[in-house]
C-alpha cells in the first residue's frame, strides 16, 4: 500500500508576485479580497494561517486555465 503524501507548493502573496511578474502583488490581493465571489474559495487555492496568506501555486494556474 503506497500511502505517499502530496505536500502542495505554498507560496505567500510577495512570494507569488516576485516568482510570477505577470501578477503585481496588488492584484493578487484584490483576488484574495474578492476570493468568495471569483471561484478562488471553491478550489481550495487560497489558505490562511493566523495572518498570512498562502497560495496554492498548482490550484491558483487551474482556476487561472478555467476562467476566461
Amino acid at each position: 500500500m503506497n500511502s505517499a503524501i502530496i505536500i502542495p507548493h505554498y507560496l505567500t502573496v510577495k512570494q507569488f508576485a516576485k516568482k510570477h511578474p505577470a501578477f503585481s502583488e496588488g492584484s493578487i490581493r484584490d483576488l484574495v479580497f474578492h476570493r468568495p465571489f471569483n471561484g478562488l474559495d471553491d478550489m481550495g487555492v487560497i489558505h490562511r494561517v493566523g495572518a498570512k496568506v498562502l497560495i496554492d501555486e498548482v490550484k491558483f494556474f487551474q482556476w487561472v486555465s478555467t476562467n476566461p
